[in-house]
């Protein structure tokens, strides 16, 4: 279970990936980069994407790779509901906002927990980006990476949370240039998600890197998608 806490954890905090940014011609302050990545988060409903996550255990320098599809829902009068169903490894983590289901059909087994414990603590953080609320400048002390852009111009970050936790010790982003000129030049956003990449490290030293695609916003997902039904002959665990 504590496994399961740290992935999903990992998994919420690096939702805010985007595709096909170009550079800026001239580069912006940090402030700018930080309010683009803020100001996108505010205007957030739903996404639905289709995900990649590879995960390097430290000490072994061994692989784990994933991917599937996410649906994400922040509802304005209730908690957020989200469903991750992944292809490889088979297996699905789905929340109506109140309680989260764990399934690993292999085993025939389905983790129960209600969104209260998973975030309890320092493990809090994660649930607030992925409702959409967080605020970078609130929750981390920010600085460019040491290369501050990548060859395509991009902004790189590296983010250091003023509370660490043992998910998250500190937090890689890449944002798109493109979303900040766009934010200098009118005060808006196009991207709600600008960040093109996320690296999230966590306190033993394991890195996760997932990346989006297909990436589709305030669409309207159903709210039944986030509603788990138990197999028959499906074990329950609680912790």
């Amino acid at each position: 279970m504590k496994d399961f806490f740290r992935m999903l954890a990992v998994a919420l905090m690096a939702l805010s990936v985007t595709l096909n940014s170009h550079a800026a011609e001239n580069a912006a302050p940090l402030k700018d980069v930080i309010a683009a990545l803020e100001k996108g988060y505010s205007s957030l409903q739903d996404v639905q994407a289709d995900f990649s996550q590879t995960t390097v255990i430290a000490g072994i320098n061994r692989e784990q790779k994933g991917s599937g599809e996410l649906l994400l829902k922040r509802p304005a009068s209730a908690a957020a509901m989200f469903r991750f169903n992944y292809v490889k490894p088979k297996q699905q983590i789905v929340s109506n906002g109140r309680q989260v289901w764990f399934y690993l059909p292999e085993n025939r087994q389905v983790m129960v927990s209600s969104v209260a414990d998973m975030f309890k603590g320092g493990n809090s953080i994660a649930l607030s980006y992925l409702t959409g609320l967080g605020h970078v400048s609130r929750d981390f002390e920010i600085s460019f990476a040491r290369e501050a852009r990548d060859k395509s111009g991009n902004y790189q970050m590296e983010l250091v949370p003023k509370k660490p936790s043992p998910v998250l010790s500190r937090l890689q982003l890449t944002v798109s240039a493109e979303a900040v000129a766009s934010f200098q030049r009118s005060g808006g956003v196009k991207d709600i998600f600008p960040v093109m990449t996320s690296v999230i490290f966590d306190a033993g030293g394991n890195r996760t890197r997932i990346d989006y695609s297909r990436v589709r916003v305030n669409k309207g997902i159903d709210s039944g998608k986030f509603t788990f039904r138990i197999p028959e002959g499906v074990e329950t665990v609680k912790p």
